[in-house]
């Protein structure tokens, strides 16, 4: 079994990265929040934590090997737990991973549905049994999250956003549109009209298809 492993960080796309460790090159898939570090470090000596998963249809005979790498090793514990939420496999979790541990952790702890719902991948219902299942076993890794604001109130501009993606001719639901919408308000607090906002929401929306 493979627990860890340091090379030289060679290449990183999307949702995984290339290590190579002397003549043998590993590919290890990682969490979405810790792209933009990687994308800065290769070439660099670096360690993952890591986790061993066999991925398909073993009736079918079609198995795949798949390797998660993590940065930290409280990281690997976290989602050790959160794939024991029904409806969360190793692929769904690392995409929802787009914020670091301690503060999906602590909105698990506060029961923040609305925080939870805007993770990629993650509706209402997935939110509620995150929360259901792993409320009171994650309060050690909120230890290292950063204070989280108060969500504003929505503007009229909000609600116009959220009416145009909610309208026949996109056809959202609700809570999916507040969703992008918190989101957007997080990576891009410049976009205040729902001119600006609305482009912004649908890109989020193409890459979660």
């Amino acid at each position: 079994m493979i627990s860890a492993l340091t090379g030289e960080l060679s290449r990183v796309d999307e949702d995984r990265v290339q290590v190579q460790v002397g003549p043998l090159w590993f590919e290890l898939m990682v969490p979405a929040a810790d792209v933009p570090l990687l994308q800065a470090g290769v070439g660099r000596e670096t360690t993952f934590h890591t986790i061993f998963y066999l991925e398909g249809d073993a009736a079918g005979g079609d198995i795949e090997p798949r390797l998660v790498g993590f940065l930290r090793p409280e990281d690997r514990a976290f989602f050790q737990l959160f794939i024991t939420v029904k409806g969360i496999g190793p692929k769904k979790a690392l995409r929802a991973l787009v914020l670091p541990v301690g503060e999906i952790a602590q909105a698990i702890e506060s029961k923040d549905t609305r925080f939870l719902s805007s993770l990629k991948g993650v509706g209402k219902r997935t939110a509620e049994l995150m929360i259901a299942e792993l409320s009171g076993k994650v309060a050690s890794f909120t230890r290292t999250a950063a204070p989280r604001a108060a969500l504003p109130e929505r503007t009229s501009e909000d609600e116009a956003a959220i009416a145009i993606l909610t309208g026949p001719q996109m056809g959202l639901r609700r809570a999916e549109a507040e969703a992008l919408l918190y989101r957007v308000k997080q990576a891009a607090p410049q976009a205040t009209t729902a001119e600006e906002l609305v482009p912004h929401m649908l890109k989020l929306h193409a890459q979660r298809a």
